[in-house]
């Protein structure tokens, strides 16, 4: 056996697992079991060639990576697939040519120890030309028309995934906003001249750390006691806090504090892109690929086009620096 520590009956079926928390929930039953299936036989079948196959010199990490890439495309093409209209006796040919397509290409650029980064953008070229051209080919036998050939081109759930995480991101944040808003109504408002109110003066930090970079200003709080720490970061939240606690106190309490303070920076791609490269920086590229291995297509890309100084465009900013954070934390 190629490659025997490889348990690929075990990782399929855990991967198959995984899968039923994020297929679409506007699907029926068997819609959702088909996904389900897909991904799980694709796995199966690919996972066990590299693990039997004499003439491939993988490793159990490299085994695992292909298989899990193998298993994300299956996934966000059967969706495709079933969100494009094509009829459903034609889903497999095509979901099967992808595969195909992706354990090839993979097969190759692993090989040839290409950078992770990538052998990921080959993958994604070629499983986009490879659907492609089997939507094309079933508009030439005359099974599907133009029209549904380029809608079906349009399908893509990575991206409608990528779209969704923003904006459940920025919903958390409306809420949490929202839900702060209403304690601090709360508060007695300050008179103008009573600057030495100490809920006054947590305000308006908060006013302050809201124009800041947020990994400075985290750097900041941690010299903040407990619970003025909590408190700035609740009323960090409350939208129009200006307004709530009186323009007159603000400038006051700012021009007292505002020496005090580094001044701030906004988030950006490139400040993304040096903290995931500063947390490459310090491993190895095979403990680099063990940290990944069980992470997503687009957080893969993510790290390794910041490895080489680029920004992964489909992510947003803030999400990739909660990647960051994330990646940071679990090792």
């Amino acid at each position: 056996m190629a490659t025997p520590n490889f348990d690929y009956e075990n990782f399929a079926q855990n991967l198959a697992a995984q899968a039923q928390e994020l297929v679409p929930q506007d699907f029926n039953d068997d819609q959702k079991q088909y996904v389900i299936n897909t991904l799980g036989n694709f796995s199966l079948l690919s996972g066990k060639a590299i693990a039997e196959d004499p003439n491939l010199n993988f490793n159990e990490e490299q085994a695992v990576t292909i298989t899990q890439i193998i298993a994300e495309w299956a996934f966000h093409k059967s969706v495709d697939v079933i969100r494009s209209g094509i009829p459903q006796q034609y889903w497999d040919g095509i979901l099967q040519k992808i595969a195909y397509t992706i354990f090839e290409i993979a097969k190759q650029t692993f090989s040839q120890g290409l950078p992770n980064d990538k052998i990921l953008e080959l993958i994604e070229h070629h499983v986009k030309k490879s659907y492609n051209e089997a939507l094309e080919e079933l508009k030439n036998k005359g099974i599907i028309d133009e029209g549904l050939m380029e809608y079906a081109a349009s399908q893509s759930n990575m991206d409608r995934m990528a779209q969704e995480m923003q904006e459940q991101q920025q919903n958390a944040q409306q809420s949490a906003q929202e839900d702060d808003s209403s304690e601090f109504s709360n508060i007695p408002q300050p008179q103008p001249q009573k600057v030495e109110s100490k809920v006054l003066k947590l305000a308006t930090v908060a006013m302050l750390f809201n124009k800041m970079n947020q990994d400075r200003v985290q750097s900041i709080l941690n010299k903040f006691e407990q619970d003025d720490a909590q408190s700035v970061v609740k009323y960090m939240k409350i939208p129009d806090l200006p307004e709530k606690v009186g323009a007159q106190n603000v400038l006051r309490c700012l021009q007292e504090i505002k020496t005090a303070l580094p001044h701030s920076t906004d988030l950006n791609p490139n400040k993304a892109v040096l903290k995931l490269k500063k947390f490459a920086s310090k491993h190895t590229n095979e403990e680099l690929e063990t940290i990944l291995i069980r992470e997503r297509i687009g957080v893969k890309r993510l790290v390794y086009n910041a490895i080489e100084g680029k920004f992964y465009d489909k992510i947003p900013p803030k999400v990739a620096s909660i990647v960051a954070t994330h990646l940071q934390n679990s090792v």
